[in-house]
């Protein structure tokens, strides 16, 4: 499911950074107090011999915190820039147990003309780390890099990549490599670096 937004810029840059996780810390507490009472329900039917109920209540605290950390995460994905629109994939965290865990995030940026970029970002996942090498290792496999803020990106064709605090990936696909460094330009990585802390 794709939630839309427009969200125009003020003053004289393209893009403008990412809020910070207000909305996440927002939803926090009613979310944490669910989270809460969950497990306490787990430990009083591990108590009371129910250990299936324990697992079960375990598992729905486990995706709760999981949905939390995935909100958390969507937090550092930037602005549309002025005139386009940014629609949120809400589901692409969806099919991360099943690729080794961890959390992940994806929006796509579409300009008044049409033009499609696309911003995934991984967390905490065994791809993170086979991608990893591929990244740090680009020049030598003949791939372009370049900086933005201290962080290295790999650019092939119509995709740059690039690797903060050697756990969360991030992955621009689109057609133009520098519309694709001005959005990442608007990117907090010093605060996407603290992620999960």
């Amino acid at each position: 499911m794709l939630a839309g937004t427009n969200a125009p810029v003020k003053g004289s840059p393209m893009f403008r950074p990412a809020a910070t996780l207000s909305l996440a810390l927002l939803a926090a507490p009613a979310s944490a107090d669910e989270i809460t009472e969950t497990l306490q329900s787990a430990i009083t039917a591990y108590e009371e011999g129910d250990v299936q109920y324990a697992l079960d209540e375990l598992d729905f605290a486990r995706a709760r915190l999981v949905e939390l950390k995935t909100d958390a995460l969507a937090g550092y994905l930037p602005e549309a820039p002025e005139g386009w629109t940014r629609d949120i994939d809400t589901d692409a965290g969806a099919a991360m147990a099943m690729m080794g865990g961890g959390v992940a995030t994806e929006a796509a940026y579409t300009s008044p003309d049409g033009d499609v970029y696309s911003l995934q970002m991984f967390a905490d996942n065994p791809m993170v780390a086979s991608m990893s090498a591929i990244i740090t290792n680009a020049g030598a496999m003949g791939l372009r890099t370049d900086r933005i803020g201290r962080q290295k990106f790999a650019i092939q064709d119509d995709q740059t990549m690039g690797l903060v605090a050697n756990r969360i990936l991030i992955q621009l696909d689109g057609p133009d490599a520098e519309t694709r460094k001005t959005l990442l330009e608007a990117m907090d990585f010093e605060a996407m670096a603290g992620f999960g802390s």
